[in-house]
């Protein structure tokens, strides 16, 4: 279902800039993996999978903190760190995985001339991996991650350099990404949003909504005004609508 709290001037748009993990792939479990290889490096109890998908979003750095329990010692948490990144750069393709239905819209946003990006809060060198073995690299002309400036989202400075790289204004652009991160990103950038509630933080856009809310990959062209003839004779309930 496609709930709009603000109309997004589709026509306009020119540039969509991707969240990628939880919104464009599933890299939970390989994360997760990851993270449990680490613990036990430590002789730390493992954490469940769903555990530690609430902790992805914010960074590598702030997924191993919390998942060691936020300690004071930040030389420890350095060399987690560093075991954690050694291990998910070995690994993180193995259980990761494109969206059912991302692909095939992905190509609807490139057959009508939009540009787009990928701005992550992972590290860049992981994220160009993936975006590399999953086939997804086609279609971006920008992948950034969370080291690639001196802050991370919800900091608008990744996203204020893809407006500057591409000469897109802000209000012709739009977010897209599974978390509150991606919402305060848009609002901070002067960009519209859309919320992906199939991600890892769906809870955290009833916090800061975005402009429009979906629900699977399969919506996210029609959010924009590019739905299919089937998508286009679909009832929506009262109050709600496309945009465009």
């Amino acid at each position: 279902m496609i709930r709009v709290t603000r109309q997004i001037p589709a026509e306009q748009i020119q540039l969509l800039i991707f969240d990628l993990d939880g919104t464009l792939v599933d890299s939970k479990l390989d994360l997760a993996h990851a993270v449990n290889a680490m613990l036990r490096n430590y002789h730390r109890p493992e954490l469940p999978t769903e555990v530690i998908g609430t902790y992805i979003g914010d960074g590598a750095p702030m997924l191993v903190r919390r998942a060691l329990g936020d300690p004071d010692d930040d030389k420890f948490v350095k060399e987690a760190l560093e075991y954690f990144m050694t291990y998910y750069r070995a690994h993180k393709l193995e259980n990761t995985y494109v969206y059912p239905g991302i692909a095939e819209q992905l190509e609807v946003f490139q057959q009508h001339g939009l540009k787009m990006a990928v701005l992550t809060n992972k590290p860049v060198n992981p994220s160009r991996g993936i975006c590399e073995g999953l086939n997804l690299s086609q279609f971006f002309l920008q992948v950034y991650g969370g080291n690639s400036f001196e802050t991370k989202k919800p900091d608008p400075l990744g996203a204020l350099k893809l407006l500057q790289e591409t000469g897109v204004p802000s209000g012709r652009a739009v977010m897209i990404g599974d978390s509150q991160n991606d919402v305060l990103t848009a609002q901070n950038a002067g960009m519209w949003s859309i919320g992906v509630t199939y991600g890892f933080s769906p809870e955290s856009l009833k916090i800061h909504l975005p402009d429009v809310l979906v629900d699977s990959p399969e919506e996210l062209a029609a959010a924009l005004g590019l739905q299919t003839a089937a998508q286009s004779s679909r009832e929506l309930p009262s109050g709600e609508g496309f945009v465009g």
